[in-house]
C-alpha cells in the first residue's frame, strides 16, 4: 500500500495449521527474528501490521487451513510469503499451485538458517523495490495541485490547466456534480501569475437569494436593516487574487448584470453606495448545468455566457475515465487511513472489480464517500464489494451469488458426508479434510442438524421405494 508503514525489518509473520511450530520458531528467534506466530482462530494478532515478510509451515495441509492462508493473503496482500515445506509436500500438485500462485519463494525442510535467512533477505529487499516502485508511480498519478489520475482525459485536463494559468482571462468550467471543477479552479490559481494573491470560493446556489447581492458585492453601513458597519463582499476579497464562482447557472437574472458589468469593467458598486470599486481579480465559473440550453430558454444571458466562456474546459465523468478509478480509490483510502490513523488496509480484488463496473454517477465525490465509509465499517484488512456498497453493480452481483453457490454446495456436501457416515461426526470430519470443531461450527452456521436428518429420511424412503 503507498505510504505503507516503514516496518520492523526483523519482524515476520509466522503462520501455521496449529501449535506444533516450536522448533522453527525458536530457531528463527534465535537467529535475531522477531516472530508473530498466528494460526487458525488467531487471525487479528498484535503486531502483523509491521511484518513485511511472512513464513507459511505447511503441516496441516486441509480445507480449513486452505480457507485461513486465502483470508490472510487476502487481509495482507503486502506482505512477501515463504513456505516452509516437506520434500515430499512438493508431490502435492495443490500445494505446488498454492505456492506457485501465493509465494516469493519456499524453503524444504529441515531448516537451514543460513539458506532461509538469504532467502528472508531477498524477500525483504523485493518488498522494498516494490514499495518504492508504488511510490514513484503514486507521484506519477497524483500532481502538486491533487488532480489523481493517468487518463487521457486527465492528461489533457491538465495541459488546459497550464494554458489557461498563463492569461487572466475568464474561464468557464463544465461538468457533471462531483467531477472535480473546484480543484481544477484552484490549480488554475495556483499556477497563474496571481498564486500569491487570495482564492475565493462562492457556491453561488447554497446563498440564500436575499443575501447574495450583499454577499458578491458588499454594503454600506445603513444599506438595509442591521447593517451597522460596511462589509467588503466576496468579490472585492478577491482583489489580487482569484474569485471561483461554482454553479453560475443559478444566479438569478439580476445578479447576472450586475457580474456581467463587473467582468466588463472590473468594478462593483457596493448595495447602498455609489462609489465605483475598481477589482482586478480573475473570475472562474463552474456549472454542471447546459448553459446553451438555459440560455435558449432565457435563464441565462448570452452576453454573460460569451464574457465568461473565453477559456472552456470540461470535467470528464469517472465513468469516462475508468482506468483512474482504482488510483483515486486508493488514493483516498490512504488519504482518509492516515487522517484516522487506521492500520494498514487494501481493497480484495472483488472491491476493485465492483468499482470498475459501477457507473459512479456522483462522480468522484461519491467514491470518495464511498471509501470512506467502507474504511470506517471494514472488519478486515480488506475493503470487500459488500463494504462499499455499490448498488446496481453487475459485478456485486455477481460476487454475490457466487458466495451463495458456494455456501449451498458447502452445506450440500456436509450433508451427504454425515448421511455416508450415518452421523460418525469424527469419520465426517476426517473425510471433509476439516476438525470436529470446525465441522460444529459449519453444522452450526448452515442450520444442518435438521437437513441432515430429512435428507436421512427421505434417502431411506428412496431406498425403500426402490
Amino acid at each position: 500500500m503507498i505510504g505503507q508503514a516503514e516496518g520492523d525489518d526483523r519482524s515476520i509473520l509466522f503462520l501455521t495449521s496449529s501449535s506444533g511450530s516450536s522448533q522453527p520458531i525458536q530457531r528463527l528467534r534465535s537467529a535475531g527474528w522477531h516472530v508473530i506466530s498466528c494460526n487458525p482462530g488467531q487471525e487479528s494478532v498484535e503486531g502483523i501490521d509491521l511484518c513485511q515478510i511472512g513464513i507459511v509451515h505447511f503441516q496441516k495441509f486441509n480445507a480449513e487451513f486452505i480457507a485461513f492462508l486465502e483470508n490472510m493473503f487476502g487481509r495482507y496482500p503486502d506482505i512477501r510469503w515463504i513456505a516452509l515445506v516437506e520434500k515430499n509436500q512438493l508431490e502435492n500438485s495443490r500445494i505446488k499451485t498454492l505456492i506457485s500462485e501465493n509465494f516469493h519463494d519456499f524453503h524444504t525442510m529441515p531448516i537451514d538458517l543460513d539458506r532461509l535467512n538469504v532467502i528472508l533477505g531477498h524477500a525483504y529487499g523485493f518488498n522494498r523495490l516494490v514499495h518504492d516502485a508504488k511510490r514513484n508511480e503514486h507521484l506519477k498519478v497524483i500532481d502538486e495541485y491533487g488532480i489523481v489520475g493517468v487518463s487521457q482525459q486527465i492528461a489533457h485536463l491538465r495541459n488546459l490547466i497550464r494554458k489557461a494559468a498563463t492569461t487572466d482571462s475568464p474561464v468557464l468550467i463544465l461538468g457533471e456534480s462531483g467531477t472535480g471543477k473546484e480543484l481544477v479552479a484552484s490549480a488554475i490559481h495556483a499556477q497563474s501569475a496571481k498564486r500569491d494573491g487570495p482564492f475565493i470560493a462562492v457556491n453561488c446556489a447554497s446563498l440564500p437569494a436575499t443575501l447574495i447581492q450583499s454577499e458578491l458585492f458588499g454594503y454600506e453601513k445603513g444599506a438595509f436593516t442591521g447593517a451597522e458597519s460596511r462589509k467588503i463582499g466576496l468579490i472585492e476579497s478577491a482583489a489580487g487574487g482569484t474569485l471561483f464562482l461554482d454553479e453560475i447557472g443559478d444566479l438569478s437574472a439580476s445578479l447576472q448584470v450586475n457580474l456581467l458589468r463587473f467582468l466588463q469593467e472590473k468594478r462593483i458598486t457596493r448595495v447602498g453606495g455609489h462609489e465605483e470599486i475598481p477589482v482586478n481579480a480573475r473570475v472562474i465559473a463552474a456549472t454542471n448545468l447546459d448553459l446553451e440550453s438555459e440560455i435558449e430558454s432565457e435563464a441565462f444571458r448570452k452576453d454573460l455566457y460569451y464574457r465568461l466562456n473565453v477559456i472552456q474546459i470540461k470535467t470528464a465523468s469517472l465513468r469516462e475515465r475508468r482506468e483512474d478509478i482504482e488510483h483515486l480509490a486508493r488514493h483516498f483510502l490512504e488519504k482518509f487511513r492516515s487522517e484516522r490513523k487506521r492500520g494498514k488496509i487494501g481493497f480484495s480484488a472483488e472491491a476493485i472489480m465492483a468499482m470498475h463496473q459501477y457507473d459512479w454517477p456522483g462522480n468522484v465525490r461519491e467514491l470518495s464517500n464511498k471509501i470512506l465509509r467502507a474504511l470506517i465499517i471494514a472488519e478486515g484488512r480488506a475493503i470487500t464489494a459488500a463494504d462499499l456498497e455499490l448498488a446496481g453493480s453487475r459485478a456485486s452481483q455477481i460476487i454475490t451469488s457466487l458466495d451463495e453457490v458456494r455456501s449451498e454446495a458447502e452445506a450440500r456436501a456436509i450433508v451427504k458426508m454425515i448421511i455416508f457416515t450415518k452421523k460418525n461426526m469424527s469419520e465426517t470430519a476426517r473425510l471433509l479434510g476439516v476438525t470436529r470443531a470446525t465441522l460444529y461450527r459449519l453444522i452450526a452456521k448452515h442450520n444442518l442438524l435438521a437437513s441432515a436428518q430429512r435428507d436421512d429420511n427421505e434417502a431411506s424412503l428412496t431406498a425403500r421405494e426402490g
